[in-house]
């Protein structure tokens, strides 16, 4: 492992976030015992109902407070995690009207989140259309007010954390975007005159004044300047970028992954383009690099019950010539029970995603999926990783996501993986689990 861990001790080192809002209620105790599994030393420490609002997306962890992005409840919870053991949801800060700030990013003494439309809660919500397989306009029927940007809060203070700026970028609002420091962040923003979510590079070096300091996008999805999709079917969008060293992995759902040379954001040049879907069936969400290795990671989102598009991978691939990427193996798919059954959604989600304040290696993935919760894989041997552990937390005790067909499974979400081994894990129906990897 490229890091050390150094057990809960280290805590005290580490960074926070703060929130503006209401105060929550006292946590709740797990609802029933977790099943945990696998080689590694893995320990439940924790569950949290997130103070009655347990529809969690991506956390943060800064300056002993966790930052959740809420799923339905239109804002971001606030954890006091000084004892991980103990979490405790201190604050709330709501997000706009009809608008959703699930996705968030965390670094120093900022809080950047998302602000695009509450899809799944708007009364305008179009139900016969697919979310992953349209674009945010087509799921989105008639007008709504939301808002549509970047908001930014300073959170030096951890107690009062306040909001200094909003970027707006008008359009179909924001989904992901990567932030680990320095002068840009990198969104994912769906921008009138385009099809969906292109890359938005924002300039926050005076976090008070952002700008826009560049754009990407594939060919075909600028239809206000008369380009024509050369994709016939699925969803074409970014989900979202990490960037390592200059260099841009982009998932863009079905149609697939490309890397680019982001060192100058008003020229933007693409590396390469690798389609996946067909013969996968598509949904490209995570992008992971690994520098030291010449490697990348790219997870497939699963998005349908009961595998009804197939099942859904985490591929690993050789990008020593970034123009020439090629596939080493895929993550083994968890089989221990049958996983795919009638209203569960059972694959790939999210990784933790290697940020420069957490746990760091190129040898160990933490991968959620879905109803089988947390997998933990051993990628030492690129061509045949292994599982090593797993953690699948008990089924909700009620679903949360108002969309048609859901019935009760877990449906973990995201992770974050701190320096010491402590584990966040969130659903975006069952609320905050906290573990600790002992390695």
């Amino acid at each position: 492992m490229s890091k050390a861990l150094t057990r809960r001790g280290a805590l005290a080192a580490l960074g926070g976030i703060p929130a503006v809002g209401l105060a929550m209620p006292a946590i709740a105790k797990n609802p029933a015992p977790p099943a945990i599994g696998g080689r590694v030393k893995l320990k439940h420490l924790a569950y949290s109902d997130q103070g009655g609002r347990p529809d969690g997306v991506q956390c943060m962890v800064n300056k002993k407070h966790l930052f959740i992005g809420n799923m339905f409840a239109d804002g971001i919870t606030v954890m006091d995690v000084a004892d991980p053991s103990k979490p405790k949801a201190v604050k709330f800060i709501a997000a706009p009207p009809n608008t959703r700030t699930h996705h968030l990013q965390a670094h120093d003494n900022l809080l950047l989140s998302i602000c695009g439309p509450d899809i799944p809660t708007l009364a305008t919500f179009n139900v016969a259309v697919n979310y992953y397989e349209k674009s945010s306009a087509s799921t989105v029927s008639g007008q709504a007010d939301f808002a549509a940007g970047l908001k930014i809060h300073d959170i030096s203070n951890p107690a009062e954390p306040r909001e200094i700026a909003f970027l707006k970028i008008p359009g179909v609002g924001l989904n992901r975007l990567w932030y680990d420091g320095g002068r840009y962040a990198y969104l994912a923003a769906h921008m009138n005159g385009f099809t969906d979510h292109i890359v938005v590079v924002a300039d926050v070096s005076d976090p008070t004044k952002p700008t826009i300091a560049g754009r990407w996008w594939l060919p075909g999805m600028w239809d206000a300047g008369g380009e024509k999709p050369n994709w016939k079917t699925g969803r074409v969008a970014l989900h979202h970028m990490i960037v390592a060293n200059g260099i841009g992995y982009a998932a863009w759902r079905d149609g697939g992954f490309t890397i680019l040379d982001v060192k100058d954001p008003a020229n933007i040049k693409m590396l390469s383009h690798t389609v996946t879907s067909p013969p996968g069936p598509g949904g490209t969400h995570t992008p992971l690099p690994l520098p030291g290795r010449n490697m990348a990671v790219m997870l497939d989102e699963s998005n349908t019950f009961a595998c009804a598009r197939g099942i859904s991978y985490t591929w690993l691939y050789d990008v020593k010539d970034l123009t020439k990427p090629f596939t080493l193996s895929t993550l083994p798919t968890p089989n221990e029970k049958a996983w795919c059954l009638p209203g569960q959604n059972f694959g790939p989600h999210n990784l933790h995603e290697n940020r420069s304040d957490t746990f760091r290696s190129e040898e160990v993935l933490f991968v959620t999926y879905h109803n089988a919760g947390l997998r933990i894989f051993d990628i030492r041997d690129a061509k045949q990783p292994s599982e090593i552990g797993s953690f699948v937390p008990p089924t909700p005790a009620k679903i949360l996501d108002p969309r048609p067909g859901y019935l009760p499974a877990p449906m973990s979400c995201d992770v974050n993986v701190q320096p010491d081994g402590i584990i966040y894990l969130t659903d975006w129906n069952g609320g905050l689990n906290v573990l600790e990897y002992g390695g």
